[in-house]
């Protein structure tokens, strides 16, 4: 039940050869609440260690994405291991799957409502996270056991 491919916005080096490890990196608001609680589920929920994690802030994002990703703290941003990004509600949806089980399923199901509706309830969600999960500091201080898949 995978779609047809959304536009690669990215003409870079795959993140496999230029991190080392291969997988889909997750990047993320380094400093909402919310985006922290969610890289927490992930890591929780991806038993076979397919998502890497990094901050839109760090110098990962720096290195592999283009200033229209990095300069927009408003969304998920998935950058697949041949370069090719997707944002908002097509980034939810594609990490569920990559999470397999239920969650694939459930992303599967969110897939079949219409594209501007799905990001019309990211958006909705993105212009509150900040007042309802907090803002932070710093950026996660990963645990022992997930340092391998946090990048900086």
């Amino acid at each position: 039940m995978m779609p047809a491919s959304e536009p690669n916005s990215m003409s870079t080096e795959p993140a496999a050869t230029i991190t080392g490890v291969a997988g889909a990196i997750v990047f993320f608001d380094g400093v909402c609440g919310l985006c922290d609680q969610t890289v927490t589920f992930l890591l929780d929920h991806d038993h076979d260690g397919r998502l890497l994690f990094a901050p839109l802030q760090g110098s990962t994002a720096t290195r592999l994405l283009p200033a229209e990703y990095r300069d927009r703290l408003d969304t998920l941003v998935l950058r697949l291991p041949d370069g090719e990004c997707h944002t908002r509600s097509a980034a939810a949806v594609r990490i569920l799957w990559r999470l397999g089980g239920v969650w694939k399923w459930l992303g599967g199901l969110l897939w079949l409502i219409p594209k501007p509706f799905r990001d019309l309830g990211y958006r909705a969600v993105a212009a509150t996270r900040y007042r309802l999960f907090g803002k932070r500091d710093t950026c996660r201080l990963p645990t022992l056991k997930d340092q391998q898949r946090m990048l900086t």
